[in-house]
């Protein structure tokens, strides 16, 4: 978050009091004087330490394509930020990739999981590190390699959710896009006795925006150059991808995250890609479904498709699925 000096030092007592309002917080769950909520199914928590994206979608998407291909029966339970109608652009793009899986949206996560409780045997809770009413089982915090921890400062002034003491109540660590920092995999690998995995951003194909669901080669959507653009928490990082996927690009633009694009948001992105000279669009999986109801026109669109590789994926699972067992064997 980059703010004025001044405006940052105005601020300061605003995220002092916020930082210490978070801490008491978590401090009265931890003590049981806020009583959580527990669901009668298992609960894997996703989140994070910050605002903006660090791969909490991709991460849910990983985890349920796994319980769903062993047979597992998989509930999400997200509040649908910034959506409507009981949904929003990440759960519209969960919904798409993950056929089975079905969804509780809301801001009463506990309420979403009794719903759906008989038709489920887990819950995975998307974002759901600071959501502490509703108990969970596993607690997965994914931190974003590319962006240190120790630089961040509290909101309003910084990025942090919380103090980066809070990572304690994790259960394991996932530093995320270690593939832009050299030498993050080799350092998680050192942590043989803690919990702490490594995930890099894997590109899967792109599809034509308008079209089937046919995967294309990165040969396939020709060599460009394009104009890539994005509406999301981490714009730039799409942007380093598309360097690291080797695709050329004339020209880049951001939205604010989340951002509805309209008629008029189309045919200033065909005018500024035309301009640029380039051949094509490019954008991300989360501004496709933010793009519902537009149509371009006059130069093709193409959505990159990405997943996952977790590092020593094997221990990952098996560190989930004893923490599982634990809860069964306790109940």
């Amino acid at each position: 978050m980059r703010l004025p000096p001044l405006v940052r030092l105005l601020l300061w007592p605003v995220s002092v009091l916020y930082g210490v309002i978070t801490r008491w917080r978590a401090a009265l769950y931890a003590a049981g004087v806020f009583k959580q909520k527990r669901l009668d199914r298992p609960v894997i928590s996703v989140g994070n330490l910050t605002v903006g994206g660090t791969g909490k979608t991709p991460m849910v998407i990983w985890l349920a394509e796994r319980f769903l291909a062993q047979g597992k029966r998989v509930g999400i339970l997200t509040r649908g930020y910034k959506g409507n109608a009981g949904s929003s652009d990440e759960v519209e793009l969960m919904k798409c990739r993950l056929q089975g899986a079905v969804f509780g949206v809301g801001a009463n996560r506990y309420e979403q999981g009794k719903k759906l409780e008989p038709s489920v045997d887990l819950f995975l809770l998307d974002d759901g590190f600071q959501h502490l009413p509703l108990a969970r089982d596993v607690n997965i915090l994914l931190i974003d390699a590319s962006q240190p921890l120790a630089k961040q400062s509290l909101l309003p002034t910084g990025r942090l959710r919380e103090a980066i003491s809070a990572m304690t109540r994790a259960d394991l660590l996932v530093f995320t896009r270690a593939e832009t920092v050299p030498g993050t995999g080799a350092a998680v690998e050192k942590f043989q006795e803690y919990p702490v995995f490594s995930a890099t951003t894997n590109l899967l194909g792109f599809r034509r925006f308008g079209e089937s669901v046919e995967l294309l080669s990165r040969e396939q959507i020709g060599c460009g150059p394009f104009y890539a653009f994005c509406g999301i928490g981490n714009s730039l990082a799409f942007f380093q991808d598309l360097k690291n996927w080797r695709v050329a690009l004339a020209a880049k633009c951001e939205f604010p995250d989340h951002h509805r694009y309209d008629a008029r948001d189309v045919g200033e992105l065909e005018a500024a890609a035309r301009s640029a000279g380039a051949n094509a669009l490019v954008t991300t999986e989360k501004d496709a479904q933010n793009l519902a109801g537009c149509t371009f026109a006059h130069l093709p669109l193409y959505i990159a498709i990405i997943d996952l590789v977790i590092s020593k994926e094997g221990a990952f699972l098996d560190f989930i699925r004893e923490k599982l067992e634990a809860r069964t064997f306790a109940a």
